[in-house]
């Protein structure tokens, strides 16, 4: 893939001011307060470790009064904003095809009993078996990613999680609004390639499959170890028997070798890091369905038989002398071309780069930090953010190496997005500022001294609030 921006640093600025205009535009209400805080996040010194001090930051004429209420009382349209971003310049790669990761990340609350809406998540803890689930908003991210060795990637959208939510069927939908955006937008026309949708072993890829089947995308992601698949059944004729023919035939199990049988294909790759990449494929299985959970549907309906590409990666060695194990990946998209199993695992890889951003967003931009109580107001925290990491990626041509005493340089185009930012204020002063001036104004009168505040907030317990049906018995209300 490569740097779809300008090489130019004044075509740069030019697009970076173009959607400084436009990012302000979708701003309906508060807009002055919440671009001014944008601009506060990238101009300040350092990560951001509290809300407040982003009112003492130059770039932020509004006292901290204005910084709260644009966060309580504002609002962001999604859609326009989510077609501004779609219109973008985007990486591709090198046949010209657009790879998108999605994935979730996590905003805890444990101690936040007054919000509503918050999700036990699971977090991973060090050792073994040190896994919690504690509450929080979670957040479905999806963005493109760039090839090689990189800590950068696109946002695209993102979208928190609620307690009657199905996964699936939201990041569906998440997905197909981005589609259209990128298609509208005219990334994707017909007689280009599909684009390519890279997940966790966490999502059902089956089911994704299924919900964009309509839209020219493949679905890639990993598999566990102990998956089951299931080959084609042999021809009826073949072997004649009363009754419905047969809708799966031999298992394919993952963690049983004697039931792969010999692969169609296998590429060898030589890495500097990982020694032989070995990649393995077997072409046309499908998961087993079962009218359970999310698939319960018309009870006279037929269950899908999703074929696909399954790819078994293995590599000579680990940094620290860990022994490998293999990463099984599942695709949408039959066909055994060496190039296309290449391609699947190395997007596959890339998809680690979205938790450099994650990274990031919690750490550098301040994405987790504030204490907000309402998730709508979280909602539109997070849009600013997006906006910070849309502009450093624009103005990576512009930006200037501004690295500490002790850190090694790098060529202008291997910055990372905390140098670039490094640099973001003498960036802002050539860009568009479309924000008006503030107007001077007297704060109100608040709360009378010596009044107790005896209005409680609501507690709300964290967890799912809609249980879905496990049996088909439960679903269309049969006792037996």
């Amino acid at each position: 893939m490569s740097l779809p921006v300008s090489e130019s640093a004044g075509d740069a600025l030019d697009v970076l001011s173009r959607f400084r205009v436009e990012f302000y535009e979708c701003l309906y209400a508060r807009a002055d307060a919440l671009f001014e805080l944008t601009d506060a996040i990238l101009c300040k010194d350092g990560p951001v470790q509290t809300l407040v001090d982003l009112s003492l930051e130059a770039e932020h004429r509004r006292g901290h009064g204005a910084l709260y209420q644009a966060l309580n009382t504002g609002w962001a349209e999604p859609a326009r904003l989510r077609s501004l971003l779609a219109s973008l310049p985007v990486p591709r790669a090198v046949d010209g095809r657009i790879v998108l990761a999605v994935d979730v990340s996590t905003w805890l609350r444990p101690d936040a009993e007054t919000s509503p809406d918050r999700l036990f998540c699971h977090v991973y803890g060090r050792g073994r078996s040190k896994d919690q689930f504690i509450p929080g908003w979670p957040y479905s991210f999806v963005a493109v990613l760039e090839s090689g060795p990189t800590s950068w990637c696109r946002l695209l959208d993102a979208a928190r999680l609620g307690p009657a939510d199905d996964a699936a069927a939201v990041t569906a939908a998440q997905l197909r609004n981005v589609m259209q955006g990128l298609i509208a937008a005219g990334h994707w026309s017909k007689g280009t390639p599909e684009l390519l949708i890279v997940a966790a072993a966490g999502y059902d890829l089956a089911r994704l499959a299924h919900l964009l089947g309509d839209l020219p995308v493949e679905v890639c992601g990993r598999l566990r170890s102990d998956r089951v698949l299931a080959r084609d059944p042999a021809p009826h004729n073949a072997h004649p028997r009363p009754g419905r023919p047969r809708m799966h035939g031999a298992p394919f199990a993952l963690a049983r070798p004697a039931t792969w049988g010999d692969p169609q294909t296998e590429t060898r790759t030589d890495t500097t890091r990982y020694g032989a990449a070995t990649a393995q494929a077997w072409d046309r299985l499908h998961p087993r369905l079962t009218r359970r959970s999310a698939w319960i549907t018309d009870q006279n309906a037929e269950l899908p038989v999703l074929h696909g590409l399954v790819v078994r990666l293995t590599v000579e060695r680990l940094p620290g002398g860990r022994d490998p194990d293999a990463v099984w990946l599942w695709s949408s998209r039959p066909g055994v071309d060496r190039s296309h199993v290449d391609q699947l695992w190395r997007s596959y890889l890339r998809r680690f780069d979205l938790e450099h951003t994650f990274r990031l967003l919690k750490q550098t931009l301040g994405w987790t930090v504030p204490k907000l109580r309402d998730p709508a107001a979280a909602d539109l925290w997070t849009t600013p953010i997006i906006a910070v990491h849309t502009q450093l990626w624009l103005a990576r041509p512009a930006a200037q190496d501004l690295r500490r005493p002790w850190e090694r340089p790098l060529p202008a185009d291997k910055l990372t997005p905390a140098r670039v930012r490094r640099g973001f204020r003498n960036i802002r002063a050539k860009a568009a500022r479309p924000a008006a001036a503030p107007k001077p104004s007297r704060p109100g009168p608040g709360r009378p001294r010596g009044s107790i505040n005896r209005t409680k907030a609501p507690r709300h317990t964290p967890g799912k609030t809609v249980k879905r049906a496990e049996t088909l018995d439960q679903h269309y209300g049969r006792t037996g």
